[in-house]
């Protein structure tokens, strides 16, 4: 366990005394109270984010073992960086019409005034996070040649609807549709456009994927260059379906602390556990080892995604979305070793008839 959560344990650490440093400069006396928030944040994203670590494995088992590497170390600067910090920034100089120095200028010394424009862009946000996830969980569920059902009754029927073209996306754009009728009005654009851009993204990547993947024997003859393409979308497609999962912790974390900093070292501490327990679960070939893991974590997926819509016009506590997410994968893993269990039964019941045959 020390080998797979090393990092975890070391980016916590300093984590703990950049929080502590940071509090003190900011608010003297306060250091040991920002350390107490960033560790609370950190185990929040961990345990809304087992979902996320079951998909990114199933994922990042068929990417080369060096995309599988840089996923750890330049998807965790992307991750915090890029998705905890400089994409909130980003999306608040888009729509408050600022500019990015001025936004963060604003982050790091009103906190106030940043938390409140954060706020306004909140529903077209979580709108791109939840259209993206959308698209993840029906593609997942929408495959006829998927031959292993969880809960059979309503997968098996789904797997059976990619054999109408395109209804995937009919399926996420009526979503939008009821979904932005319940928006404010000066919102309404902003969503729409949000909602089938994450559609757009999610479509872009995964069928470049597809491509990429169906040409994969053109490899030999171009000296590796499609397999370093494919590792590379595949980085690309893991780490925005990463940026969705976090879009709605990064927001409800408003709700703990309005300071950028502790928010971004509390995210980074739980993301890094999230990456660490995702190589962890590739390595030892967990997903094989109990079946039905996947299902749950997309079934989780799509639970987040329309909670993530239900946020545009009502706020939804962490706990809720976190324990329907947890809810899932336990549920999925309980499955996975009764499974296991009966298979086992049923071999050791094989064995005994074969020997009463040869006796």
């Amino acid at each position: 366990m020390l080998h797979y959560f090393l990092g975890s344990y070391l980016v916590t650490i300093f984590g703990v005394i950049g929080a502590y440093l940071w509090g003190e400069h900011v608010h003297p006396g306060s250091g040991i109270t920002c350390v107490i928030i960033a560790l609370i944040l950190g185990v929040l994203e961990v345990s809304l984010s087992f979902d996320n670590a079951v998909v990114n494995a199933a994922k990042l088992e068929k990417m080369p073992p060096i995309w599988q590497h840089r996923f750890l170390t330049w998807g965790i600067i992307i991750a915090v960086f890029g998705m905890r910090f400089l994409f909130p920034v980003l999306v608040v100089s888009v729509f408050a019409k600022l500019g990015m120095l001025e936004v963060t200028k604003i982050a790091l010394t009103n906190a106030d005034k940043y938390a409140y424009y954060l706020h306004q862009t909140h529903a077209p946000i979580v709108t791109f996070g939840g259209m993206f996830l959308i698209m993840l969980f029906l593609n997942y569920f929408f495959n006829h040649e998927k031959d292993v059902h969880w809960i059979s009754s309503i997968e098996r029927p789904l797997s059976h609807l990619d054999h109408i073209k395109g209804i995937e996306i009919v399926i996420a754009l009526l979503m939008l549709l009821v979904t932005q009728n319940f928006i404010a009005p000066e919102y309404k654009v902003h969503v729409l456009i949000s909602g089938i851009c994450g559609i757009l993204t999610y479509l872009l990547i995964d069928g470049f994927t597809h491509y990429l993947e169906k040409h994969e024997h053109m490899r030999l003859a171009k000296c590796g260059e499609a397999a370093k393409c494919t590792g590379l979308v595949s980085f690309i497609y893991l780490e925005l379906i990463d940026a969705s999962f976090s879009l709605d912790g990064v927001l409800g974390a408003f709700a703990l602390s309005k300071d950028i900093i502790i928010i971004t070292i509390g995210l980074a501490i739980g993301a890094m556990f999230v990456r660490s327990l995702t190589i962890m679960l590739v390595e030892k070939k967990t997903l094989k080892q109990f079946l039905y893991l996947e299902h749950g974590a997309h079934w989780a997926i799509g639970a987040l995604a329309c909670l993530m819509l239900v946020s545009t016009v009502k706020e939804v506590p962490e706990i809720v979305t976190g324990g329907i997410g947890f809810g899932f994968i336990l549920a999925a893993f309980l499955s996975s070793i009764i499974h296991n269990k009966k298979m086992e039964r049923l071999l050791a019941e094989k064995s005994n008839s074969g020997e009463i045959q040869d006796a």
